[in-house]
């Protein structure tokens, strides 16, 4: 279980965090798509599959939580993500150095630094990065152009086995992310700027988004239907917690 040392700290400095010039100008040049989702919903892998073209820059987050086992492989810094102290992620926040930050589930804190955008706009392709919904929202703000796609499992039970795959967890860390994971989908059908993605399978996915990418709203498929799913979800996340948790 990770911990924050300065939560409060952090928390201070990002109520006050405005979007540098710099920033705004980066993004003008830069296009930007987010994946959002539940934890296991697969946006990991649907990057990986998508970064095979090249034509995508995968924008590593900064985090200041310790790496962990993905299927027996031990996180890298600079492959999943920047691993930082709290003291550097701390200092860059109050300096303007990032896109956006967040704290995440009061455990770690999270957030795309500039120079990501910045490689991306160098080497002329897409940037793409998942993240979670409060990051999102800062964004949306500052560059509404952005594609948000809010990545879903199938079903309830699709999504416990995809979440169980990755290592069993305590009973305590399983209802976490279930209620971090109804807040998350209820917020997003709150806005209307996420697009909704069934991840069935993860190349079907990929390549469903790559179409978008390129302009094929069709792609997009039914989102009336998209939505149905994410309620259902929420239903049978909490009729899950309400019984075994």
């Amino acid at each position: 279980m990770n911990k924050l040392e300065h939560i409060e700290e952090f928390e201070q400095a990002l109520k006050d965090y405005h979007l540098p010039d710099e920033a705004k100008e980066t993004l003008r040049h830069t296009q930007l798509v987010l994946l959002i989702g539940p934890s296991s919903s697969g946006r990991n892998t649907i990057i990986n599959e998508l970064m095979k073209s090249g034509k995508y820059h995968y924008v590593i987050s900064d985090t200041t939580r310790e790496p962990r086992a993905n299927n027996g492989i031990l996180e890298q810094d600079g492959r999943e993500y920047w691993f930082r102290t709290e003291e550097q992620m701390l200092e860059d926040i109050k300096s303007g150095k990032f896109l956006e930050a967040a704290v995440i589930h009061n455990q770690q804190v999270s957030g795309i630094s500039m120079r990501e955008l910045e490689a991306a706009t160098k080497e002329h392709k897409v940037a793409i990065d998942e993240i979670e919904v409060v990051g999102a929202d800062n964004i949306h703000k500052a560059a509404p152009e952005t594609i948000f796609l809010f990545i879903l499992p199938p079903s309830f039970y699709e999504w416990m086995a995809r979440m169980s795959a990755r290592g069993k967890l305590p009973l305590e860390e399983t209802r976490r992310r279930l209620e971090s994971a109804i807040s998350e989908i209820t917020t997003a059908l709150e806005k209307d700027y996420y697009k909704f993605i069934v991840n069935d399978t993860f190349i079907k996915t990929a390549a469903r988004i790559d179409d978008i990418i390129d302009g094929n709203s069709a792609s997009l498929g039914d989102q009336a239907e998209a939505r149905s799913i994410a309620k259902q979800l929420i239903l049978d996340t909490q009729a899950y917690l309400d019984s075994e948790c």
